[in-house]
């Protein structure tokens, strides 16, 4: 994949502002693209899109590759006559957003979930009572379509509402197995459950269709985010077991994580189950594909999360504690990356190299041609740390900090005084603007991709996080307000983009 020398903003919708709460994908998503292109930059990078479930987290959902309707604009239904007026009066008046203007600057998951909801069953009823022709066509279509993944997910959220919003190893055996007549009955009794959920997908894609149509036409492209990993509470897992290392109970026998390491004496335990690869290369990695053509239906870049894990993954007992207790399994590596290149062409990929890196990693990144991610915050511990810019090769993508970092500010104020005294040395800077040192030094670099997140743009501190990997609750919370995106921020981005030739 051949790519052109460019800057762009990490920011995931749900962290756009506006009236409702969340970030969504009606006139604050325009507005900010309009504000990328006014700044010269050309990319827009987000985290994964599809619909959450425990925690909040994009990164555990109920489906690889369905959306999340939670993004789904308000205005933008009533544009379309799927709500009234009056629906968004009572909205604004709810107690989802009678917030004070603090708590606005967060997302409240707890209510704004089933406010949203509720406003999506309204506009389901009135799509089925009063939508017009052509919009009940392109329903149609989009079913038709979408049905190799779109009917199984559906159905899962229907026996998962019906259930009580549990996971599905808690279902009645017939559908937990997946029983032919359970999942016929199923599909009978739970035919209207069935179709507003795929309704609700239908409107997510339409909306985020429009808004990547409309970044396209502005020169930008969109980065988005595969994890490695699927959340067991899922669609992926309860429609496609063989694909995974269940036992007889569908239950995982063992579980994803990472190792102890500097940072954690006990590893990370993500539980995620583990692919059977064997049974992949069995269908040509069919699974896979399928997952990449329809990420990449919706974006035109990809960040393939935790890389290392293809070429080697750690493998942990289901029911431990802690990640100590694992082991290295190797992963599917070159015959996996030549199965995705011999199915999509090319390789629209950036490799989240990140953590443990051995040299089969490098290997298989190189291998491929793969840029790299290099995270600038992680440089300051000498001359000879590879995240520092006069150590990057071209092929790779820079960064001043990620979703899963303290923001730079946050960063520098609480820094190691060894790292911190490096960092000014290294940038030549007093620290007092330290955020836009990073980015004007990430900017700078030979990188063929620079990004930063949003809140280092706007100087923000650790309260302004996204994620704290290790904490539980509290996560992908962060939002901007509407006046963050001013003609003296755009034209300072502007600025560096054209010195360095961004």
């Amino acid at each position: 994949m051949k790519l052109e020398r460019s800057s762009g903003i990490l920011l995931h919708p749900t962290s756009l502002p506006g009236p409702y709460g969340i970030g969504d994908l009606g006139p604050q998503a325009y507005k900010f693209l309009d504000f990328l292109a006014g700044a010269g930059c050309k990319l827009w990078q987000v985290l994964p899109l599809g619909p959450t479930g425990y925690g909040d987290s994009p990164y555990q959902c109920f489906s690889a590759f369905a959306g999340n309707p939670y993004l789904v604009s308000p205005e933008r239904l009533l544009e379309e006559g799927l709500l009234h007026p009056n629906d968004l009066i009572e909205a604004v008046d709810s107690p989802a957003s009678r917030v004070d203007p603090s708590a606005a600057l967060r997302v409240n998951f707890g209510r704004i979930i089933p406010w949203k909801l509720n406003l999506l069953e309204r506009a389901f009823i009135r799509f089925q009572n009063q939508a017009s022709p052509v919009l009940r066509q392109a329903f149609d279509a989009f079913r038709a379509e979408q049905a190799g993944w779109l009917e199984d997910f559906a159905l899962f959220m229907a026996i998962k509402e019906a259930n009580g919003g549990g996971g599905w190893d808690g279902w009645p055996e017939p559908l937990r197995k997946r029983d032919p007549q359970a999942l016929a009955e199923a599909r009978s009794s739970l035919a209207d459950a069935v179709l507003r959920f795929t309704f609700y997908q239908f409107i997510f894609f339409r909306q985020w269709g429009a808004v990547k149509a409309y970044a396209a036409g502005r020169g930008i492209k969109v980065i988005g985010d595969i994890p490695i990993f699927v959340a067991y509470d899922s669609a992926d897992v309860w429609a496609n077991p063989g694909l995974f290392y269940l036992d007889e109970d569908s239950l995982p026998g063992v579980v994803a994580g990472v190792p102890p390491d500097y940072f954690s004496p006990t590893g990370q335990l993500w539980g995620n189950p583990l692919y059977n690869w064997e049974a992949h290369k069995r269908t040509g990695y069919g699974w896979w594909l399928e997952r990449f053509r329809a990420i990449l239906s919706t974006v035109d870049i990809v960040r393939l999360d935790h890389f290392r894990g293809f070429a080697g993954y750690w493998e942990i007992p289901a029911g431990e504690t802690t990640a100590v207790k694992g082991r290295w399994v190797p992963g599917p590596g070159t015959d996996f990356l030549q199965a995705v290149r011999n199915g999509l062409g090319v390789l629209p990929i950036i490799a989240e190299d990140l953590g443990e890196i051995t040299p089969d990693v490098i290997e298989l990144r190189d291998r491929f041609d793969l840029p790299g991610m290099k995270i600038l915050q992680f440089g300051f511990s000498g001359p000879d740390n590879v995240f520092l810019p006069h150590l990057y090769p071209e092929n790779c993508v820079t960064y001043t900090g990620t979703h899963d970092n303290d923001t730079a500010r946050g960063w520098y104020v609480s820094a190691p005084e060894a790292e911190a005294d490096f960092a000014r040395r290294y940038l030549r800077t007093d620290g007092h603007d330290f955020a836009w040192d990073l980015v004007r030094a990430c900017w700078s670099s030979t990188a063929v991709f620079a990004l930063a997140p949003m809140q280092d743009l706007l100087n923000l501190g650790t309260d302004a996080r996204m994620n704290f990997p290790s904490k539980l609750g509290g996560n992908w919370e962060w939002r901007m307000k509407e006046e963050d995106l001013s003609p003296e921020l755009r034209d300072r981005l502007k600025e560096l983009n054209y010195l360095y030739l961004r």
